[in-house]
């Protein structure tokens, strides 16, 4: 009896040590995250008006807005999701449902995985070297490229986990009804699993929405008005990067006012992707 106490004192302790670790851990990453949002939110609010909205990036010493800046990054998010969102979708779906093979699968899951954690700038190299290079010039098409290229993996990861958790069951019914296999994926696994694939698509597309170094290397930036993807073309994280290093301050204004819409767009899209994540469960 004694024994059963001292060990049920030493679990509490050590209990005790953890849960106030990880408290003091959780707290610690929560003081910088909202200091660092506070400090945009009060530099950028300012310079939150309607001319960000209507007028382009202004040339040094004079006012304007981000509206070249924000029509480039939402063309650049469009190319990427439109490049990487259906060859992500059909690679999920063959290692969730056609890889007969596991050590395959396991190679391309670890790949993928290596893939999804490899630095972007790495990437934004690889696609300089591949698409800049041979065409001669910077373009929205090549920074499209390499934001498909970040998003890819999180698709690929998203969809394989969110199919492989349909149930089997669902899977026997349509195949003991005649159904061929393209049906029986197409019909009963893409529908049970949208919601969860939708929101690995939300989530890949906040991952990328900030993104600043493969633009450097491929789409760069453009002060004037541009929606040709062939052309270097205007993205918000670049106007960010080069405002921020200027001596303007009208610059610097900008560059907070982008900052903290960039800030709004990542955390509206992470919310509404978990939030569609908790009800689908």
């Amino acid at each position: 009896m004694p024994v059963s106490r001292a060990l049920h004192r030493r679990r509490r302790i050590v209990n005790l040590l953890g849960l106030t670790v990880a408290t003091l851990a959780t707290l610690f990453g929560l003081v910088w995250l909202v200091w660092i949002l506070g400090v945009t939110l009060a530099n950028g609010i300012g310079a939150v008006d309607a001319k960000l909205f209507t007028e382009m990036t202004p040339p040094p010493g004079e006012s304007g807005g981000l509206l070249n800046a924000i029509v480039g990054s939402a063309i650049e998010i469009a190319l990427g999701v439109l490049f990487g969102t259906p060859v992500g979708v059909m690679a999920g779906t063959w290692l969730a449902e056609y890889a007969q093979v596991r050590a395959l699968a396991g190679t391309i899951r670890f790949l993928n995985d290596i893939l999804l954690s490899a630095p972007s700038i790495v990437i934004g190299l690889f696609v300089y070297a591949l698409v800049v290079r041979p065409s001669g010039h910077f373009s929205g098409w090549a920074g499209g490229v390499a934001l498909a290229l970040v998003l890819l993996p999180v698709v690929v990861r998203t969809s394989d986990e969110t199919m492989r958790l349909v149930p089997a069951t669902m899977r026997e019914a349509a195949l003991a009804l005649g159904a061929p296999k393209w049906r029986m994926v197409t019909q009963v696994i893409w529908p049970a699993a949208r919601t969860g694939i939708s929101t690995g698509i939300l989530l890949a597309i906040a991952r990328i929405s900030g993104e600043t170094a493969p633009l450097l290397f491929t789409a760069l930036n453009n002060q004037y008005w541009t929606v040709n993807p062939a052309d270097p073309i205007a993205n918000i994280p670049v106007v960010i990067f080069q405002f921020a290093l200027s001596p303007y301050d009208q610059w610097h204004r900008l560059a907070w006012a982008g900052a903290l819409l960039m800030t709004v767009v990542v955390l509206a899209l992470s919310v509404g992707a978990r939030a569609a994540l908790r009800r689908s469960r």
